[in-house]
């Protein structure tokens, strides 16, 4: 099977001491183990990829996490580095304006204990916990610090957020002296966890392509549709993890990244707290000359489902949105993605469905988006095409009792 044409690349509150209470000290050192398995419930992601070359320099990097929780835990990733990283400080705080952020919130994080971490070539590492509580919605601020990193660097590479760089900044203060530089990436870090109110709250993850991971959206103003999707489940404490990359396949790797069923366990299965998992793939598997066919897409639909079912996830399928109007568009294409989203609709291999062709598609021409959820490309959605994939996703469907 030849490769598909991809989708286009691109191109508030955090309290950290306990109400009524003095910021207490951090806990005591957990077995050497916790530093390597997270736990909790995840409640922000983004999938590694390459995003340049690492250096020696400071990072201020903002998120906004979902659900809220105590015992903060982040992931850093060395995935594509071809020797260990070093982060000699790691700390997190709540932004107040660009790279400043509110007095005294910023606190150290440690790892077995240690201030300092090396990451494996290939690996990830989780901190300890941090003591306190991260309220739902809050916009982190993680500041990390890489002393002579080298090689390929690992990231994400699409943030649609603005975070900062430094030479000589300082990683654990609260000003934005040093923070010369601005960057559209996340870098080494790749998920957060908090320990929910309630213990069986749990977390979705959406794995997706460029749709998921925003490109359409409105920069800075965290309107990608897990993002919708995570602001109306805030009330119910779920996370939400975005595991979008743009240009990313159902069935084949490419430059956006290994495929969807080989990304399955590192995004995925390995959060802690997932419950379930949208799968929001495959419109670049068939678009444009020599595509994937449907029983092949479909095919990598039950690898997925079958796993993730295997590790007793919740599966919502998406069916494949109309993109008629792009480049790579074609009546071959067309014929497949409807039989894609008819096997979608009607197998009964997902525990639920998420019908975002009904959602998105022209009632005047199926074929296409509508004109007012059309970001201008006729592919990607913009900020109210991606409420409506969000409203796609029934509340009752996220917990299928498995």
């Amino acid at each position: 099977m030849s490769g598909r044409g991809r989708a286009c690349r691109a191109a508030t509150v955090l309290l950290l001491t306990l109400a009524g209470q003095a910021t207490p000290a951090l806990a005591a050192t957990p077995p050497a183990e916790a530093t390597v398995r997270g736990s909790g419930v995840v409640t922000w992601a983004a999938s590694a990829q390459r995003v340049g070359a690492g250096a020696d320099r400071a990072y201020r990097l903002i998120v906004r996490v979902s659900a809220g929780g105590s015992d903060l835990r982040l992931r850093l990733s060395n995935a594509y580095g071809d020797r260990p990283l070093t982060v000699d400080s790691a700390h997190a705080g709540l932004q107040a304006r660009g790279a400043a952020l509110r007095p005294g919130s910023n606190r150290p994080l440690t790892f077995g204990g240690d201030r300092a971490v090396t990451v494996p070539a290939g690996g990830t590492v989780w901190s300890d916990p941090l003591p306190g509580r991260v309220p739902a919605g809050a916009r982190l601020a993680v500041s990390l610090r890489t002393p002579g990193a080298q090689g390929p660097a690992t990231g994400h590479e699409m943030a649609l957020t603005t975070s900062y760089l430094g030479q000589d900044a300082d990683t654990g203060g609260d000003g934005d002296t040093g923070w010369t530089l601005t960057t559209g990436s996340w870098w080494y870090l790749d998920a957060v966890s908090v320990r929910p109110a309630h213990p069986r709250t749990g977390a979705v993850v959406a794995l997706g392509d460029s749709i998921t991971d925003g490109w359409g959206s409105t920069p800075g103003l965290d309107r990608r549709w897990p993002d919708y999707l995570a602001r109306r489940l805030r009330a119910a404490g779920v996370g939400v993890a975005n595991e979008g990359i743009s240009g990313n396949r159902l069935l084949a790797g490419n430059s956006g990244g290994p495929s969807a069923t080989r990304r399955l366990e590192r995004d995925v299965l390995s959060q802690p707290g997932v419950r379930t998992v949208i799968l929001y793939e495959g419109v670049n598997d068939l678009k444009a000359r020599e595509g994937a066919s449907a029983a092949e897409i479909v095919a990598g639909y039950r690898e997925i489902t079958k796993r993730a079912h295997a590790a007793g996830l919740c599966v919502i399928g998406a069916t494949v949105a109309p993109f008629k109007g792009w480049l790579q568009w074609d009546p071959d294409a067309e014929t497949v993605r409807r039989e894609v989203n008819h096997q979608v609709r009607a197998d009964g291999d997902f525990d639920a469905v998420a019908d975002v062709d009904r959602a998105l598609r022209d009632p005047r021409d199926p074929e296409r988006l509508r004109p007012d959820l059309d970001a201008g490309d006729h592919l990607h959605p913009d900020d109210d095409g991606m409420r409506a994939i969000a409203g796609a996703v029934g509340p009752a469907s996220l917990d299928c009792r498995r």
